[in-house]
């Protein structure tokens, strides 16, 4: 690509999750001025989610051409890659993988400390806060006006999407908008579990613990500094809460409902639904339709959830992972954007579905009590995530 000043692209990323943050240090690794832009006020304001397991064939590639593979190996937990499997109603573990010393195909990371490896790796500046995109507009052949809500509009050559599953860039492209999958996870926290939930930190482990009965899942996992989630996995409407006169603010009211559905469980995993610390998140698993593609734009484009949102089933941080590597070569190798979005969008559309296809209506698998099968590339059933 060019790379004198008055043909310098403008580019502009929305979204400073993992795909967007990743994208952008693979182009300034290539002398490629970026922007990002986030509707957060800053890196630390909101909760950033569970834990993520990074794959050696995708994750972890584009991990090491962000030349940052070293340092999230050194912040990773491989001992997170364990996984049982419990029978619902007596406990019992049915399935036990436990990683080989020196095994790190898929190590776990907390998803805010990947994300703050990426941000401190990002020339100053590069992240503008506080920018809600609104709107994109301009013509497909010419560079497109950003307009946020705080009545900020700036003119990118291209714009890059890596706003998640509610993504507003989407809406230049595609009018397909995310889905009910019928899966909702009713989310929980235990902090301190070392010394304040003994028997919850034994029974999960350094890495993650599952019991399904055929109708319903208990999943629980591991993350950084002491701390466990747990996720209650449903088929449910999505307001289900709303629909049981309750809100999702009525702890005790939720409490009280969950331990009816699951009264035959074992007692040690009912615990999971009892002793959590704080109030319930609900997070209603939504999809996009399968397969989400559309007609080439050389201006914008899309990556990770924005552009193929699919169950959380241990892919979607791997994907937007791979997906910014691709996009930030082809950027850097092609003489003009839209000829290296071509490029791009070749070789994206085509994975993301035939991954879609392969994850279409697979939540419905989370539920199952059938015994695991498989080694480390399929011992976590599901990547759970800070949805936003």
């Amino acid at each position: 690509m060019p790379t004198t000043p008055a043909s310098t692209p403008r580019i502009a990323v929305i979204g400073a999750g993992p795909g967007g943050l990743t994208c952008a240090r693979i182009l300034q690794r290539h002398g490629i001025a970026v922007t990002v832009h986030d509707r957060d006020p800053g890196p630390d304001t909101r909760d950033q989610g569970g834990t993520l397991d990074l794959h050696e064939d995708n994750g972890q590639l584009a991990l090491r051409e962000a030349g940052l593979l070293d340092d999230f190996l050194r912040l990773a937990r491989p001992e997170g890659q364990e996984m049982r499997q419990l029978d619902a109603t007596t406990g019992e573990i049915g399935f036990h993988h436990v990683p080989e010393d020196g095994e790190r195909f898929k190590p776990e990371i907390d998803r805010g400390r990947l994300r703050g490896l990426l941000l401190g790796s990002l020339a100053p500046g590069t992240v503008r806060w506080g920018r809600t995109l609104r709107s994109v507009e301009g013509p497909a052949a010419g560079p497109r006006r950003l307009h946020f809500t705080d009545g900020t509009v700036i003119e990118a050559d291209l714009v890059i999407g890596a706003d998640g599953a509610w993504s507003k860039v989407r809406r230049a492209l595609s009018p397909a908008t995310p889905q009910y999958t019928g899966i909702s996870f009713l989310e929980a926290w235990f902090h301190d579990v070392d010394d304040r939930h003994p028997d919850l930190a034994a029974l999960v482990g350094p890495g993650s613990t599952a019991a399904a009965d055929g109708e319903r899942c208990l999943f629980a996992q591991r993350n950084g500094d002491d701390h466990i989630r747990a996720y209650v996995i449903q088929r449910v409407p999505a307001d289900w809460i709303t629909a049981a006169g309750l809100t999702a603010r009525d702890t005790d009211g939720i409490r009280a409902l969950l331990l009816d559905r699951f009264r035959h469980w074992a007692p040690a995993l009912r615990r999971l639904l009892t002793d959590n610390d704080g109030r319930y998140v609900d997070r209603p698993i939504h999809a996009l339709p399968v397969p989400h593609t559309w007609e080439h734009d050389g201006a914008v484009t899309l990556l990770g959830d924005a552009a193929h949102l699919m169950p959380p089933l241990g892919v979607g941080v791997n994907l937007a992972l791979l997906d910014a590597c691709e996009l930030a070569l082809a950027l850097a190798s092609h003489d003009t954007v839209a000829d290296a979005v071509r490029a791009y969008e070749r070789t994206m559309l085509p994975r993301s579905a035939e991954m879609q296809r392969l994850l279409d209506g697979a939540a419905e698998g989370l539920l199952s009590d059938e015994p695991h099968q498989g080694g480390p590339e399929s011992s976590e059933p599901f990547e759970p995530s800070g949805a936003r």
